[in-house]
């Protein structure tokens, strides 16, 4: 008799918990409440402007949390103070969920500002010599892809091998010139411009500026699509209802008409599914 009891206790905890993590599920998947990550640049302000009420018309209720520093957001979706992101290209989010043990995905691909080689001191890229000063950002990924700029303009060579999450000045070697490089947090090149030659800017800033346009930059980068800024998300709510809604936010023609409408995203780099609009 006991047996039987003990039997049927377990059978129906069994079932009160598949049921308690179908709920938990369903409300993970119907949940109207959602907390969206940015870290410094231009894509709150996009969100804000565009994205935000098309949510809001869908009955969305979104809590908008700005980070100051780009390294805090990750580790906040890791711990789920955050539910998506929007601040980060495919290579950078590899490189901290091998980094951190996240497990993220992008599920769509932002309107994001190519990084350039800009000056106060120069007008040419002409007057480039030995000794030259470049500042670079300070973080392996926006580091690789500056020093590609300056390998493209056959400044530098980086070293065969050289990977993207690792990588450092040591990645690179002289080609035509022996170049200064200067390693500088992204965030503080553009104000220092006046202390360097040239200076590899993410795009982001140059759109904050205003007085600037991506457009002035003497050298534009051909960003490649690891490169391009995505909305994160942790993978398991990939197929959540609202991570499906974020996504087509951000392919709408109603997206692409705000940007396509504002002067200081000329030289954006636009997602392909606009295509389709």
């Amino acid at each position: 008799m006991k047996k039987l009891l003990l039997v049927m206790l377990i059978g129906v905890m069994a079932v009160l918990t598949a049921c308690g993590n179908k709920e938990a599920e369903s409300a993970g998947e119907d949940k109207k409440e959602i907390t969206v990550g940015f870290g410094v640049g231009t894509y709150e302000e996009q969100f804000r402007q565009s994205i935000l009420p098309i949510l809001e018309e869908q009955g969305y209720k979104v809590d908008i949390k700005t980070f100051s520093q780009n390294m805090q957001v990750n580790p906040a979706m890791k711990e789920g103070s955050i539910d998506a992101s929007v601040f980060q290209s495919t290579a950078y989010m590899e490189a901290i969920n091998e980094e951190i043990g996240a497990d993220m995905t992008g599920i769509a691909y932002v309107p994001g500002a190519p990084q350039g080689l800009y000056s106060v001191n120069h007008t040419t890229l002409d007057d480039v010599k030995d000794g030259t000063t470049v500042a670079v950002p300070n973080d392996p990924v926006n580091q690789e892809r500056a020093l590609r700029i300056l390998e493209e303009l056959g400044w530098i060579k980086i070293k065969e091998g050289a990977g993207v999450a690792d990588f450092n000045i040591n990645s690179m070697e002289p080609d035509k010139f022996n170049i200064d490089i200067k390693v500088l947090d992204p965030a503080q090149i553009l104000v220092s411009l006046q202390d360097v030659d040239y200076g590899v800017v993410n795009g982001n800033y140059i759109a904050n500026s205003p007085d600037r346009k991506i457009t002035d930059a003497l050298k534009i980068e051909n960003t490649p699509m690891q490169h391009r800024i995505i909305v994160s998300i942790n993978k398991k709510d990939e197929n959540t209802q609202w991570a499906k809604d974020l996504k087509a936010a951000y392919e709408s023609k109603e997206f692409e008409e705000y940007i396509k409408g504002l002067d200081k995203y000329d030289g954006f780099i636009l997602p392909e599914a606009w295509d389709n609009n």
